[in-house]
């Protein structure tokens, strides 16, 4: 049966207010039997029956690929009248991981097999009383809204008390629905917490480590007063790091006189650190999160060295913790899908858990491929609202997908999405003069490469289309994935002379036999470890020029990369020669990381700088650095 045969869009009003909640509420009358609850909507939901939360959580999606959960609910019902209630966050807004869209919701109640409820213009709804609608504060330009929640207009919606409700407006929107491709994350019990500081106004709570969750709190306060209610990864001078530039880590709650109890299913937190501030004492029974993951099992796996067993162990964890409907980057300050980013983690778990992990890459995999810039460039994120991409990103999509097939041996898969491999090949091949790619023109261009001033590019700038050797190198290497992808899967490949040409021409601009090693610029500037290990990877160096250039990155001539980039030195020196430098890594590694963990970390940092990097928004959780992971098990088996 097709999902939502008869059911329509709806909405609250003829209106796309940004940052408006929507409550919907519809009695059912249960005679026994399997039942499920199929729901979509935009932006993001938190189902109830019988006043005890459900579900919650929309698939990041787009409207040409609109997703629905399919949720079985038999366990919340009763024999006769029962209250499903909906709460409907709409955006409104677009983002780094949200695309604007009309608001709307659209759901059914199918009960052994049959539709015997459905959205349509007779459900009733109502603008929410206790939520603040179209407040612009926000947390991150990632992340989006914050919210302010008024407990003193809090009533019994949720049990059918329907205080100003009307009939719901029906909206056109997409009919295009694809089915969740990945189990729902799982709401844990309560984390527990240690309070560092208790004073009659003022709480510093502590999780433990870092963590990922729903906002829960639960205190008695004598008057009705505003609470604010702050998140961070870590401590500076006794706070948490709430403001950074724009950036505010906080959401606001109104309390009522006596009893409050509170959740917030929707907007997802990521921290170590709570931090409370009251107008007047509150007696706190709890304030923490309810953890939130997405179900993995890990595979064992022993190291001998203790300390490369807790770095490993902290690497899985992180991984974990930037597991949401999608990958993310870091749970505290976006939550966004990045190719790059991601592609570091899909490695990473074909090795930590079990099966690798292979539905939950395709369904990454899947979800890029949907981008749909009218350049033909991926987006900087999926799916995103933002104008705005680093090509040399589109160009980790081809390795991604060239790992995915050699892992999983899904041919079928990479069939389907091999003609956006194709599409934006060719917008590289398009952006050659001279034999060689050019960064790409305009401020929605960010000719990013890595986190050092030479290969860091210039955000919301545009600059000179000329060749640097960092695009092309890796142009040269997502076409030597695309072969290996086009004779897997039984395509041809088309290539071979505009590869042949790149090279000879990569070559010859950029490398310095002087300096036995290649500059980033025409003009001879930069010499960088990522850019030479990308030029062994790439074949561009070959016998002793190899050799040489390891040796330039072990001894510091060339300008190092981050945590994240350096599975690209890594790999070239064992390309070279494993047998000498598998020990070197291994050293660097344990090194890097054992910083960290001296320091507390319970999650790898976005940088060896953790915190302090980014002009203090260095995250101290972050999914890319965990490329630990896979060296131990290639080279500690």
């Amino acid at each position: 049966m097709s999902a939502f045969e008869n059911a329509k869009w709806i909405w609250i009003e003829n209106s796309n207010e940004k940052n408006t909640y929507g409550e919907f509420f519809l009695p059912y009358v249960f005679h026994g039997g399997h039942t499920r609850f199929r729901i979509s909507c935009d932006s993001d939901y938190t189902l109830f029956i019988n006043g005890t939360f459900v579900a919650s959580n929309q698939y990041g999606d787009y409207e040409h690929y609109k997703i629905y959960d399919d949720i079985d609910v038999t366990a919340y019902l009763h024999t006769g009248k029962n209250a499903v209630a909906l709460l409907v966050w709409h955006f409104g807004e677009d983002l780094q991981r949200h695309i604007a869209a009309d608001a709307g919701v659209i759901f059914e109640i199918i009960q052994d097999g049959k539709t015997v409820v459905y959205s349509d213009e007779n459900v009733l709804c109502r603008k929410s009383k206790a939520y603040r609608n179209g407040l612009q504060k926000t947390v991150t330009p990632q992340l989006g809204y914050s919210f302010l929640y008024d407990a003193n207009k809090e009533d019994e919606w949720k049990n059918g008390d329907l205080q100003d409700f009307h009939t719901a407006v029906c909206v056109e929107k997409t009919r295009a629905f694809y089915a969740r491709p990945i189990p729902k994350l799982v709401v844990k019990e309560r984390k527990a917490i240690t309070v560092l500081k208790a004073e009659e106004t003022y709480y510093l709570i502590d999780l433990g480590e870092e963590t990922v969750g729903l906002l829960d709190i639960e205190f008695t306060s004598q008057e009705k007063q505003n609470v604010l209610i702050a998140w961070g990864e870590d401590l500076q001078n006794g706070h948490v790091r709430r403001l950074i530039d724009l950036r505010d880590f906080s959401v606001e709650y109104i309390a009522k006189k006596g009893e409050n109890k509170y959740a917030n299913h929707m907007l997802r937190l990521g921290g170590r650190y709570l931090e409370i501030y009251a107008q007047a004492p509150i007696a706190l029974r709890y304030a923490g999160v309810l953890p939130q993951i997405y179900p993995v099992t890990e595979k064992p796996f022993v190291l001998q060295d203790e300390t490369e067993q807790r770095i490993y162990d902290v690497c899985v964890r992180t991984l974990k913790l930037s597991m949401m409907e999608h990958y993310v980057d870091t749970p505290w300050r976006e939550q966004c899908l990045y190719v790059m980013d991601s592609r570091n983690q899909m490695l990473c778990g074909y090795y930590a858990f079990e099966d690798g992990n292979r539905d939950y890459v395709r369904a990454n995999l899947k979800l890029i491929s949907q981008d749909n810039r009218k350049d033909g460039l991926l987006s900087i994120c999926y799916p995103c609202g933002m104008d705005l991409t680093i090509p040399s990103f589109s160009l980790y999509y081809f390795l991604a997908v060239r790992e995915y097939i050699e892992y999983t041996g899904d041919i079928a898969f990479v069939k389907e999405i091999y003609p956006k491999l194709l599409s934006v090949i060719q917008v590289f091949i398009q952006n050659r003069k001279d034999g060689l790619v050019c960064k790409f023109e305009g401020a929605e261009n960010w000719n990013f490469y890595e986190w050092i001033p030479a290969l860091e590019g210039t955000l919301f700038h545009s600059e000179q289309p000329t060749p640097d050797f960092m695009i092309n190198a890796l142009f040269i290497i997502a076409l030597n994935n695309l072969r290996e992808i086009a004779q897997k899967i039984g395509e041809t490949f088309s290539y071979e002379e505009i590869l042949k040409e790149t090279k000879a021409q990569a070559k010859k601009v950029f490398y310095n036999a002087q300096k036995s090693a290649f500059a980033h610029t025409v003009n001879g500037e930069h010499y960088t470890v990522l850019g030479n290990a990308c030029a062994i990877l790439a074949g561009l160096a070959t016998g002793e020029e190899k050799r040489a250039i390891c040796e330039k990155m072990l001894s510091g001539e060339l300008l190092e990369c981050t945590l994240s980039m350096k599975y690209f030195k890594y790999e070239s020196l064992l390309l070279t020669d494993k047998e000498t430098y598998a020990e070197k890594v291994l050293a660097e590694i344990k090194s890097d990381y054992t910083k960290m963990l001296n320091a507390g970390a319970t999650s790898v940092w976005e940088t060896i700088l953790g915190a302090a990097d980014f002009d203090n928004a260095g995250s101290l959780c972050h999914g890319w650095s965990a490329v630990p992971v896979y060296y131990y098990h290639i080279l500690r088996k």
